[in-house]
C-alpha cells in the first residue's frame, strides 16, 4: 500500500501483456551491500514464474532468500542490500529498472504484499474501514472527499463482505479484533488497490487449524474471484501443498526444485525436500524420533561452489560442490537441481526412519500427585471496554514425567492459564498448585514463593529474542541462572557447568561467547531450554515453543524435549495450535475453547475419536485433510 497522501497518478504503470506469465523472474541476484569487505551475495540466480490466476508456493527454510526474493518483486528490497543482477518482470514491465516512484506507483495497483503479523500492515489507531478506505482512495480516485464518503462507506463494508466480514468492523481498532479477523482486514487492505499479483508472506503461520484453514480459503478464493496470481510463501509444507499449484523449493538463496504438489510430496527429486517431509510430523502417527535435517542453512558469505545443500547432504559427492547449480527438467514441468538424481531418485521417495513409537500414555493422576494442579479456575479481564472471561472453571491436571498439550483457538486461555501456573498471572478464585506451591487467588505470589515457584516450574516461550538479554552473551545468561538456583553469583559458577547445560542442549561451548543476534531461531530457542533447565525444574511449560521455527529445526526441538524428560525427569505443559505436534510430543491433551476446557484425555482418544465439536473442527481443518474424517486412523499421513 502506498503512504497515505502520496501523488503517483501522474506515473504511468504499463498495461498488462496478455501473452506470458503474470510474474517472471530471470537468474535474480541480490546482494548486501552495506559490509566493508564487498557485495556479500544473498541469492544467487533465482528463476522462478507465476501465471495470472495461478496459486504459487516458495518454502524453505529461515534464511534460504523466501521473503527478500518476494521484496525484490515488489520493489521493497531492505536497505543495504541490492539487485546486482537478473530480471524481475511483471505483467512484462521491468521492476528492476523502474525509479523508486514508479515502483511505488507498482504497488497496491500491480503488486502487494500481505505480511505474516497484520499489526506490521495495520495501524493501531486507525479504525480498520478507515485503513482500508485510503486503499482505495489512491486506487479510485472518485471515491476521495468528503462529498463521496457514503460511497466510500459502502464500497468499504462490500470488501468487508469481500473477505467475510460484516460492516461492524469498519469502526473498530484492530487490537479489536481476533488474529483471525486481523489478517482478514489486513487482507481487505491490501487489496483495495486492486492489484494484479498478491503476495502472502507466511499468512498463517501463527493461526490454529481452523483460523489456517479459513484464511487459505480466503485467499484461494480471492485469487479466483479476481483472476489474480497469488505468491504464497511458507516453511510449513503441508500449507504449501494443501493451497498451491506449483511449489518452489528455495534454499541458501537458490532454487533446489520445483513442480506440482503431489508430485513433490509423492516423490522428492532433491534430497533437500526430501529432507523437509520426512521432518514433519504426521497427525496420525507418533514416531520414535523425527528424522531431523543436521545443522543449518550456511549464511551469506559462507556459501560455496556448487550445490549450497552439500554440506548437509547424506547422498553428496565430491562434484556436488564444485559442479556449477543448474535446474534440469525431471519430467515435463517437474525441475531439480539435483546433481545426483538419476543415482538416488529411488532413495529419495522412501520416507526416511519413521519407526512408530510404543510408549503406552498415562493414565489420569490424582490432584495430590500431579506436579501441575488447576481447579475449577476463573478469570476475568476488566477495562473500561467491558470485561472478559479468559478462563471459565477450568481444572487440568499434569502427572510428574509427563507431556499434556493444551490446544484450542487463539485466545482461548491457553496462554493465560500457563501464565497463572507460573505466577505470572493471578486468577479470581479456584486453586492452583505447582510443584506442591499453593498460589493464592486474587494476587500474585510473594516473593518466597516466587524463589519457591521458580525452582520447581520454568517457561519456555515462542519468541526467544523477546526474552534472551540482546546485550548479555549465552555464558552470562546460564550463568546467571546456575547461580540463582544455588543462592550464589554468576561469577562463581564454573566453565563446566555452563557447558553441560549447552550440551544438553546440543551447543558446543564456544556458544557461550556469542549473544542473541548471533544466533539462529532454533539456536536461540535451545538457549532458553538450556537457561529453563538450569532450575531442574519439575515442571516445563512450552508456550508455542516451536510455532515459529523451519519443520526441520521444529524436529530437532521436539527430539530434544523429549530425550531431555526422559533423562531428567520433568513434565512438560505444551501449548500448541499444530495437532501433529501434539501426537509427536505429548500423552495427554486437553482441548480449550472459549476459556472453557471441552475435551481431554489421550492423545489417541481425542485425536483418532474426538467428541467435541470443536476438535473435530480443527481435525477437518488440518491441510489435506477431508472434512468429516471420522477417526484418524493409524497410517502414516
Amino acid at each position: 500500500m502506498t503512504a497515505r497522501g502520496a501523488t503517483v497518478s501522474a506515473v504511468p504503470v504499463k498495461a498488462a501483456e496478455p501473452d506470458g506469465p503474470l510474474l517472471a523472474v530471470d537468474g535474480l541476484k541480490v546482494a548486501a551491500t552495506a559490509g566493508s569487505d564487498g557485495p556479500v551475495t544473498i541469492l544467487d540466480g533465482v528463476s522462478l514464474t507465476v501465471g495470472r490466476g495461478e496459486c504459487v508456493g516458495i518454502v524453505g527454510e529461515s534464511g534460504s532468500g523466501k521473503s527478500l526474493a518476494m521484496r525484490a518483486v515488489a520493489g521493497l528490497l531492505p536497505p543495504g542490500t541490492a539487485a546486482t543482477g537478473g530480471s524481475v518482470r511483471i505483467a512484462g514491465q521491468e521492476v528492476l529498472e523502474l525509479t523508486p516512484r514508479a515502483r511505488h506507483a507498482l504497488r497496491g495497483r500491480r503488486v502487494t504484499l500481505l505480511m505474516q503479523d497484520p499489526f506490521t500492515m495495520l495501524h493501531p489507531q486507525l479504525t480498520c474501514g478507515r485503513q482500508i478506505a485510503d486503499g482505495l482512495r489512491e486506487r479510485h480516485g472518485a471515491l476521495g472527499g468528503r462529498r463521496n464518503a457514503p460511497a466510500r462507506r459502502a464500497e468499504v463494508v462490500r470488501r468487508l463482505a469481500e473477505v467475510g466480514l460484516g460492516p461492524e468492523v469498519a469502526d473498530r481498532y484492530p487490537h479489536e479484533l481476533s488474529g483471525g479477523m486481523r489478517q482478514r482486514v489486513a487482507a481487505a487492505a491490501a487489496l483495495a488497490g486492486d492489484p494484479e499479483l498478491l503476495i502472502a508472506d507466511e499468512p498463517t503461520t501463527a493461526l490454529d487449524a481452523a483460523n489456517q484453514q479459513a484464511v487459505l480459503d480466503l485467499l484461494r478464493g480471492l485469487q479466483r474471484d479476481r483472476g489474480m496470481g497469488l505468491v504464497l510463501i511458507s516453511h510449513d509444507l503441508r500449507v504449501a501443498f494443501s493451497a498451491c499449484d506449483r511449489v518452489y523449493v528455495l534454499y541458501a538463496g537458490a532454487v533446489l526444485e520445483q513442480g506440482r504438489p503431489d508430485e513433490l510430496e509423492a516423490s522428492p527429486a532433491h534430497p533437500y525436500t526430501a529432507g523437509l517431509l520426512a521432518s514433519e510430523p504426521s497427525v496420525r502417527t507418533r514416531f520414535a524420533e523425527l528424522p531431523a535435517l543436521p545443522g543449518f542453512v550456511p549464511p551469506p558469505g559462507q556459501r560455496t561452489g556448487g550445490c549450497p545443500f552439500a554440506g548437509r547432504c547424506a547422498h553428496a559427492a565430491p562434484e556436488c560442490r564444485t559442479t556449477p547449480l543448474a535446474l534440469r527438467t525431471v519430467a515435463g514441468d517437474r525441475q531439480s537441481a539435483c546433481l545426483r538424481l538419476p543415482e538416488i531418485g529411488e532413495a529419495l521417495a522412501a520416507p526416511g526412519d519413521r519407526t512408530p513409537a510404543t510408549d503406552a500414555a498415562p493414565g489420569p493422576v490424582r490432584d495430590e500427585e500431579a506436579v501441575l494442579a488447576v481447579t475449577s479456575v476463573d478469570r476475568t479481564f476488566r477495562s473500561s471496554g467491558g470485561d472478559h472471561q479468559a478462563l471459565r472453571d477450568v481444572s487440568l491436571t499434569v502427572a510428574p514425567g509427563s507431556v499434556t498439550a493444551l490446544v484450542g483457538e487463539s485466545g482461548s486461555g491457553k496462554t493465560t492459564l500457563a501464565r497463572i501456573a507460573i505466577g505470572l498471572e493471578t486468577f479470581d478464585s479456584g486453586g492452583v498448585r505447582t510443584g506442591g506451591i499453593a498460589l493464592p487467588p486474587g494476587r500474585r505470589p510473594g516473593t518466597a514463593d516466587r524463589r519457591a515457584l521458580a525452582g520447581q516450574a520454568q517457561i519456555v516461550f515462542q519468541d526467544p529474542y523477546s526474552s534472551l538479554n540482546p546485550l548479555r552473551t549465552v555464558g552470562a545468561t546460564l550463568r546467571e541462572a546456575l547461580a540463582a538456583r544455588a543462592g550464589g553469583r554468576a561469577r562463581d559458577i564454573a566453565a563446566s557447568d555452563v557447558e553441560r547445560l549447552l550440551s544438553q542442549v546440543g551447543l558446543p561451548l564456544p556458544y557461550a561467547a556469542r549473544r542473541p543476534a548471533a544466533l539462529s531461531g532454533g539456536e536461540r530457542q535451545r538457549v532458553a531450554l538450556a537457561r529453563a533447565l538450569a532450575a531442574r525444574p519439575r515442571l516445563l511449560i512450552c508456550d508455542e515453543a516451536v510455532a515459529a521455527l523451519d519443520v526441520s529445526v521444529q524436529a530437532q526441538l521436539l527430539n530434544l524435549l523429549d530425550s531431555l524428560r526422559r533423562s531428567e525427569g520433568f513434565a512438560i505443559l505444551f501449548i500448541t495450535h499444530d495437532l501433529a505436534v501434539v501426537r509427536q510430543i505429548a500423552d495427554r491433551v486437553a482441548v480449550m475453547y472459549q476459556g472453557r476446557i471441552v475435551e481431554e484425555g489421550s492423545v489417541t482418544e481425542v485425536l483418532d475419536a474426538p467428541v467435541h465439536p470443536w476438535t473435530g473442527r480443527m481435525l477437518d481443518a488440518l491441510p489435506g485433510r477431508p472434512a468429516g474424517h471420522g477417526p484418524a486412523g493409524t497410517d502414516e499421513g
